[in-house]
């Protein structure tokens, strides 16, 4: 892979906060160079609007290629022209548009699939929306698996000093439980392992896998999916030479002291992964896709359509989620 070109940003939610926070992340890259260059596949259209709507407006280039938008970023912000059918209304999506948004993400993967940009970094959509414009996928990780074949997606959440990464994910509680497998919680731990050695250059990562029960089951009276089901994972995983150690209760693997002895934690479900983190860090949270062939990452934050025009989007999470992304891939490359 190659990191000689900029980021492909997607266009994200029409709608929502990712014209400004995208607009808001060029702005602070003029001046802190170490967000990565990037280019946005949008409709241009719809980002000058966006900026004159804002009162923040930022100079545009239309460009047809990767390189050429790096040349253009200290200065103008590139462009790859994605139309969408019409000017879309701040807090108001439109099913419409879905097209649009896929078209989008298409473009980004196909370039970044062929070394012309570095990786994806994807701005949030909002899923009811796409799901009314015809979308048949959960969500933009079961998307990107599609285009991306052979790929086993897994999802991991960073920020400064905490990495975790979920054995099941999108599911209610009660369906979480049920679905929690050896087998589920293995394939986290691999390519969580796989990731922080090729994408985060750590030679022998250390992965402390989270207990399922309060008290880690205490010895079966408070369940015994720590003996059945995650035991046997953990003990399959040091076979394979990963450094897994655990079942650790939840509740005593956030705290500073204990971050401090793994690279990763593996939770079984998404609260317990997402609590501590977004505790920690609200607004700088990155997710990231493992198992794909590309390094893709995102802002751990939704479409705001609720703030979207006011001016008030906090770009911090986009700008992490570049800099997350331009250093995966960098390290990806000398791997």
């Amino acid at each position: 892979m190659s990191t000689a070109g900029p980021l492909a940003l997607t266009i994200g939610e029409p709608a929502g906060i990712a014209g400004e926070i995208t607009l808001k992340a060029w702005a602070t890259a003029q001046t802190d160079k170490s967000i990565p260059p990037f280019v946005v596949l949008a409709d241009a259209d719809w980002l000058e609007a966006q900026g004159r709507q804002l009162r923040f407006a930022v100079p545009l280039k239309l460009v047809t290629s990767a390189d050429q938008a790096l040349g253009e970023f200290y200065g103008a912000l590139p462009v790859i022209p994605i139309a969408l059918p019409g000017p879309p209304e701040f807090g108001k999506p439109d099913p419409a548009n879905a097209r649009s948004v896929l078209r989008s993400i298409d473009e980004a993967v196909r370039l970044t699939s062929r070394g012309a940009t570095s990786a994806v970094v994807t701005n949030p959509i909002h899923k009811a929306t796409m799901y009314a414009g015809g979308f048949k996928f959960p969500g933009h990780t079961e998307y990107l698996a599609e285009l991306c074949k052979p790929a086993s997606p897994v999802m991991m959440l960073a920020i400064e000093g905490l990495r975790v990464v979920l054995a099941t994910v999108h599911l209610p509680l009660a369906k979480a439980v049920a679905a929690l497998t050896t087998s589920a919680i293995e394939a986290a731990a691999r390519a969580a392992h796989m990731a922080l050695v090729r994408d985060f250059g750590i030679a022998n990562p250390r992965l402390a896998v989270a207990a399922l029960n309060p008290h880690a089951g205490e010895d079966g009276a408070l369940g015994t999916e720590e003996r059945d089901i995650i035991a046997p994972a953990i003990a399959k995983l040091k076979e394979e030479s990963i450094n897994a150690s655990g079942p650790y209760p939840a509740d005593t693997l956030f705290h500073p002291r204990a971050r401090e002895r793994y690279d990763a934690a593996i939770c079984m479900y998404h609260d317990q992964a997402l609590i501590p983190l977004k505790t920690l860090d609200f607004a700088g949270g990155v997710n990231v896709t493992l198992g794909l062939p590309i390094v893709r990452t995102s802002p751990d934050h939704g479409t705001a359509l609720d703030i979207a025009g006011h001016g008030k989007a906090d770009p911090t999470s986009l700008i992490a989620s570049l800099r997350l992304a331009f250093a995966m891939a960098q390290k990806r490359a000398q791997a």
